[in-house]
C-alpha cells in the first residue's frame, strides 16, 4: 500500500508541475485557468520545455476519454457500476485528486450537514464567509433558528432557532457619494470588508466598496451611475440569460446606451472572436482617448462552463472601454489568478453566502476603482447595504416591540423544516417571541469571535488555488465523460444527454449545461428534470442559453433546437431575437464537492433510460 500511495504521489507530481510553470510565466490565451498565478507550493526542479503544458493539457483530455469507461455505453441504469467501483477508476485515471483529501477534511469537519441530510448541492456556485460548524458553536444555549434551505441532521432535536451572525440595513443615498465618502459603518463591517478584500487581493489604496443585498443590485447600481449619455455603448459577453444583467441592460437603455452582445457559435458556443473584436476595437485611432462605453466581462460561463481569455480585457482597455468584471461565477480562489497587478478593471463585482449548503443568502460587493469614481453621475440609486452585527440586532430586540426593521430582517427566517416524516412550522410571530426572551449575555460572547472570523473564507485560504483548481477539474471532467456514455437501448445509438458548450477539456470550469432526451429524441423539459432531482435530493438548476450564431450550413438543426424563452411577464412582446435560445439544466460544483456528489447526479441522470421512468415519477 505505501508503494502504492508514494507512486501515485510521484505521478501527480508529473501531471501537474508542467501546467503550473507554464501558469506562473503567465499566459493570455485562456488555455489556463490560472495565468497570473503567484505560485506558492513548491514545484518539481526538473526542467521542462516550454510547450510541456500544452501537452500536458492534450494529454489530460485524451487520458480522460481513454480511462473512463473506455468503449461502454450505459443502456440501462441498473447496469451502472457501484460508486465504490466507480471511485476506484476514477482515483486510476486522476491520480493527481487524492492530493486534495484536505478538503474532504473540511467538508467533515466544518460542513458535516451536507452529509447528514443527504443532500447533493450542486445548484449554485459562490462562496461562503462561515461555516456551518462556525454557525453551531454560535448557537445561544437556549434557543436556535432552524434554517429552511435544508433538512435538520437527524441526530439533532427539533429545530427551533439557529442566530444569524448578522443582518442587513438599507443605506440611503447614491453610489458615487457611497464610494467616495463612505458612511458610518460598525466594527463588524468594517472587519468583514478588509477580510473580503485581502481574500480577493484587491488592493484598499486602489479601489473602494459598497456591500449590495445581491449581485443584481450590484449590477443594476453601476448601470444608474454610469454616464451613457456621453459614454454611449454596453457590451456584454454571457452565453446565457442573466437577471442581474437583464436589469443592468433595462436601466442602461433608459439611461441612453446603445446594449450589445457578444455571439457563440453552434454546436460548442464558442465566442465568435472575430465579431467582439469588431466591437471593442475603434476604428477611429484619432478618437482613442475618448470613452466609447462599459465592456462588462464575465471571464467565464456559469452555466457550460466556458472560459474565456483574459486578453479581452486589454483589448477593452486600450480601445477606449471602461471595464466590469464579473467574478460571481468564479471558483473560490481564481481572483488569484487574476493578476490585479496587470489587469486593473474599472469596476469588479463578486458574491458572498453565509453559509455554503446551508443558507445561500448572503450579499453582494461591488468594487469600483478610485481613479474611475469621478465619472459616475450623481443619481438617486437603491440597493447599497450595512451589515448589522447580531448583537446590535438583539439589542433591537431587547429594547423594542419587535416592529423594527433590523427585527423583521432577523425575524424573516421562517420557514419550514422537514426531518424525516415530521414537519416543523417556524412562523414570524414566534421568532420574535422567542428572540425578546434570549438575554443579551448569552449572545455577546459569540458575537466577539464572529466579529473577527470569517472560517469559510480562511479555509479555503489554506487549500489554496492548485488543490481547489484540481479537484475540480477531475470531478468535472469524469461527470462529462460518465453523462456521454449513457445511450438508449434498442436504438441506433441514441443518447440520453446532450452537453452544450465545452465537453472534456482540462481548461473548462466547473460548471455543465445539458438536456436529457427521451428514447424518441424528444427534450424533457429542464424544469420536470429539476424537479425530478430536487425529490432525490439533488439540487439542480435550469437556465437559458442565448446570443447563439449558427452557421449556413447548421440552418436546418437551428430549427429543431432552438426554441422562445418561455416568460409570460413580457406579454405580448413579438419576436424579439433576445427570446431565442435553448432552455437547459445546469450544474455547478463548488470547492466542497466530492465523487460522491458527481456519481448520485450520474445515477439520477442514467434512471431516464427507463422509458417510463418520467411517468412512474408523475404518478
Amino acid at each position: 500500500m505505501r508503494k502504492d500511495q508514494r507512486s501515485m504521489k510521484e505521478e501527480s507530481k508529473k501531471m501537474q508541475s508542467p501546467c503550473l510553470e507554464e501558469v506562473s510565466q503567465g499566459c493570455l490565451h485562456g488555455c489556463c485557468p490560472s495565468p497570473f498565478l503567484n505560485q506558492h507550493e513548491p514545484q518539481t526542479k526538473a526542467s521542462k520545455p516550454r510547450n510541456s503544458s500544452a501537452a500536458y493539457r492534450r494529454d489530460f483530455a485524451s487520458k480522460t476519454t481513454s480511462s473512463i469507461f473506455p468503449s461502454t455505453q450505459f443502456t440501462n441504469h441498473e447496469s451502472l457500476p457501484s460508486m465504490q467501483d466507480s471511485f476506484a477508476e476514477f482515483t486510476k485515471a486522476y491520480p493527481q485528486y487524492s492530493d486534495t483529501y484536505r478538503v474532504d477534511q473540511i467538508r467533515s469537519r466544518e460542513y458535516y450537514h451536507l452529509s447528514f441530510s443527504d443532500h447533493t448541492c450542486l445548484d449554485y456556485l459562490g462562496i461562503g464567509l462561515f461555516s456551518y460548524s462556525q454557525l453551531q458553536k454560535q448557537e445561544c444555549p437556549k434557543y436556535r433558528i432552524a434554517s429552511s434551505s435544508f433538512p435538520v441532521p437527524p441526530e439533532s432535536p427539533p429545530p427551533v432557532l439557529d442566530i444569524p451572525f448578522f443582518g442587513v440595513s438599507y443605506k440611503p443615498g447614491n453610489l458615487k457619494t457611497q464610494l467616495l465618502h463612505g458612511g458610518v459603518a460598525s466594527e463588524f463591517e468594517s472587519v468583514i470588508r478588509k477580510r473580503i478584500m485581502s481574500f480577493l487581493n484587491v488592493s484598499e489604496n486602489d479601489y473602494s466598496m459598497v456591500f449590495t443585498a445581491n449581485k443584481t443590485s450590484a449590477f443594476k447600481l453601476v448601470a444608474e451611475s454610469y454616464p451613457f449619455q456621453s459614454n454611449r455603448k454596453l457590451l456584454t459577453v454571457y452565453d446565457y440569460e442573466s437577471e442581474a444583467i437583464e436589469a443592468m441592460s433595462n436601466s442602461s437603455e433608459k439611461n441612453g446606451a446603445k446594449v450589445m452582445s457578444a455571439e457563440f457559435s453552434w454546436p460548442r458556443l464558442r465566442l465568435q472572436s472575430s465579431k467582439l473584436r469588431n466591437m471593442l476595437v475603434s476604428k477611429e485611432k484619432k478618437k482613442k482617448k475618448k470613452r466609447r462605453g462599459l465592456f462588462v466581462f464575465p471571464l467565464h460561463s456559469r452555466m457550460t462552463g466556458a472560459r474565456y481569455p483574459y486578453l479581452w480585457m486589454s483589448i477593452a482597455e486600450e480601445n477606449g472601454w471602461h471595464v466590469l468584471i464579473d467574478s460571481c461565477a468564479l471558483g473560490p480562489k481564481d481572483m488569484d489568478s487574476f493578476g490585479l497587478s496587470l489587469f486593473r478593471p474599472d469596476f469588479l463585482i463578486c458574491s458572498f453566502y453565509k453559509v455554503f449548503g446551508e443558507n445561500p443568502s448572503g450579499f453582494a460587493c461591488l468594487f469600483a476603482k478610485k481613479s474611475t469614481i469621478p465619472v459616475l453621475e450623481t443619481s438617486s440609486t437603491s440597493g447599497i447595504i450595512g451589515l448589522i452585527p447580531s448583537q446590535k440586532l438583539f439589542r433591537a430586540v431587547t429594547e423594542s416591540p419587535g416592529t423594527d426593521t433590523e427585527v423583521e430582517n432577523l425575524a424573516s427566517q421562517s420557514g419550514r423544516i422537514e426531518k424525516g416524516k415530521t414537519t416543523y412550522e417556524i412562523q414570524h410571530a414566534e421568532i420574535v417571541e422567542k428572540l425578546k426572551g434570549i438575554e443579551m449575555s448569552e449572545v455577546s460572547e459569540s458575537d466577539k469571535g464572529i466579529e473577527m472570523e470569517c472560517r469559510g473564507l480562511d479555509e479555503v485560504d489554506s487549500l489554496g488555488l492548485v488543490t481547489i483548481s484540481n479537484r475540480a477539474r477531475c470531478l468535472i471532467n469524469w461527470l462529462v465523460s460518465a453523462l456521454l456514455k449513457l445511450q438508449h437501448p434498442n436504438t441506433n445509438g441514441t443518447p440520453l444527454v446532450r452537453i452544450y458548450g465545452p465537453k472534456v477539456k482540462f481548461d473548462r470550469g466547473p460548471a455543465i449545461a445539458f438536456n436529457v432526451f427521451d428514447w424518441k429524441g424528444e427534450k424533457i423539459e429542464p424544469v420536470l428534470v429539476q424537479k425530478l432531482a430536487d425529490r432525490s435530493n439533488i439540487s439542480l438548476s435550469y437556465g437559458f442559453l442565448h446570443h447563439i450564431w449558427f452557421a449556413d450550413k447548421y440552418q436546418e438543426e437551428k430549427e429543431k433546437v432552438i426554441e422562445r424563452r418561455n416568460n409570460e411577464a413580457d406579454g405580448n412582446k413579438g419576436k424579439d431575437k433576445s427570446d431565442m435560445g435553448i432552455a437547459v439544466v445546469t450544474a455547478a460544483l463548488g470547492f466542497l464537492a466530492n465523487f460522491q456528489d458527481i456519481y448520485k447526479l450520474w445515477a439520477f441522470i442514467a434512471q431516464f433510460l427507463d422509458a417510463d421512468f418520467v411517468e412512474k415519477e408523475r404518478w
